[in-house]
């Protein structure tokens, strides 16, 4: 009965996202999924409001806080401020892209692998989170789906 209703649920979610205009283009991001996709369209304001995608992602609670003087830069923690439902949708997208990754989907030269292979798992998902909130403000202010970044440079 349960798992009636949560597959209810899932194939009205995914109907949902698939008549959206911007939740159809978010899922075009690998690792954004409907509910992903959804909450961003239902929950974060016009991407007009943004100067440019940090300001968005500064607004999501993604970005490390500064501590900066003097000319020298130091990056804290992420702030945590901000949208907390998308934040962690995000996050949970990252999550799962770098799982997929574990079985070869990304090159071992990307710069996700390089920091893999330096930092622990989930500062790595986190910054992820961070480029794929960036990658979202560009997408929804261009009115355009998702490149991969190859396609993007020969355009």
């Amino acid at each position: 009965m349960l798992t009636e209703r949560i597959a209810t649920s899932d194939r009205r979610i995914k109907a949902l996202a698939g008549q959206a205009d911007i939740a159809r283009r978010l899922q075009t991001m690998p690792g954004v999924g409907p509910l992903t996709a959804l909450a961003v369209e239902a929950f974060a304001p016009p991407m007009e409001n943004f100067k440019c995608g940090r300001d968005f992602a500064a607004w999501l609670g993604i970005v490390p806080k500064q501590h900066s003087s003097g000319g020298k830069e130091r990056l804290g923690r992420v702030s945590k401020a901000g949208q907390r439902d998308i934040r962690q949708l995000l996050i949970m997208s990252a999550m799962s892209r770098l799982n997929w990754m574990g079985r070869g989907s990304i090159s071992g030269a990307s710069w996700l692998a390089c920091m893999l292979a330096r930092k622990p798992r989930m500062l790595v998902a986190i910054a992820l989170a961070n480029k794929m909130a960036r990658m979202i403000w560009a997408m929804l202010t261009r009115q355009e789906d998702y490149r991969t970044p190859a396609t993007a440079i020969a355009a």
